[in-house]
């Protein structure tokens, strides 16, 4: 069942190379993340935590290592299937007939069996959702979506069902001004992208890193002050 989840999120790449995964740095913010630690927190729902100048209390900073780990691991999948699903449609537009379209889309099909299964069963449930989200980010349509235009909607109905007895859901959306997950997470891909840790790729929708502070440095002191005022 897991291994469902994880093919049909890929079920429209075509003809990539295996995505490179670069070593993640694990100390960073005076934490070192143990080998353990991604096994162990795996299932951990972080806390709202706003970054800002100020500095986290050694908690925070682990459950954000632990995210970062997660980011680093899975944006190169979510930046391939970007570049890939532009590419399969590319190649469904030059072909004609529904037969021709069949026979290529087969071609897909084996090639995920030969090149990427062995890579995505290894992925945690904690990484797979993060990659739901990712992939959102840079086609701007959500997994369940891409795999019901490709495929069908039971199909999709059915692989949302599967994705959802691991706590993932295919129609999760990418939301940084709404959830503070997402928020932690484009603040590790602008690090990562501004150091060179990973290669920028502009998302479906670009998001404007000075508002968005903004807005959760304001979320931050509108809460202070419900709180104060209790």
């Amino acid at each position: 069942m897991k291994f469902k989840f994880y093919y049909v999120i890929f079920c429209f790449v075509t003809y990539a190379s295996v995505a490179q995964e670069i070593p993640a740095n694990t100390k960073q913010m005076g934490y070192e993340l143990k080998e353990s630690d991604d096994v162990l927190n795996d299932t951990i729902q972080l806390e709202e935590i706003v970054v800002s100048k100020e500095k986290l209390d050694p908690e925070a900073k682990k459950q954000f290592l632990i995210l970062q780990n997660r980011v680093y691991r899975t944006y190169p999948y979510a930046k391939l299937a970007s570049e890939r699903l532009t590419a399969l449609n590319k190649g469904m537009e030059r072909l004609s007939s529904d037969k021709e379209k069949k026979k290529y889309f087969k071609i897909v099909e084996k090639y995920l069996n030969d090149e990427f299964e062995a890579k995505l069963k290894k992925l945690s449930r904690s990484q797979g959702r993060i990659l739901v989200k990712l992939i959102h980010r840079q086609t701007g349509v959500t997994t369940f979506n891409l795999v019901k235009t490709l495929k069908s909607g039971w199909k999709a109905f059915w692989s949302n069902t599967a994705a959802s007895m691991f706590d993932i859901n295919l129609k999760s959306e990418y939301a940084p001004f709404v959830s503070n997950e997402d928020f932690l997470i484009e603040t590790i891909l602008a690090r990562a992208f501004e150091s060179g840790r990973l290669q920028n790729q502009p998302p479906a929708n670009p998001v404007d890193m000075e508002k968005l502070n903004d807005y959760w440095e304001t979320n931050k002191k509108n809460n202070t002050l419900q709180s104060l005022t209790k």
